[in-house]
């Protein structure tokens, strides 16, 4: 599902216009990339948690020219649903 169509549906369920639920989860994805980028878990209950984890640099090696390459560090966004989101889609 592509985001203009995810807010259409949630704009239609919610009875609020596409501005609205655009505006909601433009702030909501700006809340998790502050919240995450400083390595902090962000929990909604009901829905799950939405935890950052820092993957470290490693050096990787090309395999065909046999040349070694620096991976710079990155962090992760991983989501754990809730037990309660799971069993609602059971």
């Amino acid at each position: 599902m592509e985001s203009k169509a995810l807010i259409d549906e949630i704009a239609k369920k919610m009875e609020r216009s596409t501005e609205d639920i655009s505006k909601l989860l433009d702030g909501f994805v700006a809340t998790l990339e502050e919240r995450c980028g400083d390595l902090d878990s962000v929990a909604i209950p009901g829905f799950g948690t939405f935890e950052a984890k820092k993957k470290t640099e490693r050096v990787t090696v090309n395999p065909s020219t046999g040349k070694k390459m620096l991976v710079p560090p990155k962090i992760i966004l991983t989501f754990k649903p809730s037990a309660l989101l799971k069993s609602k889609l059971r």
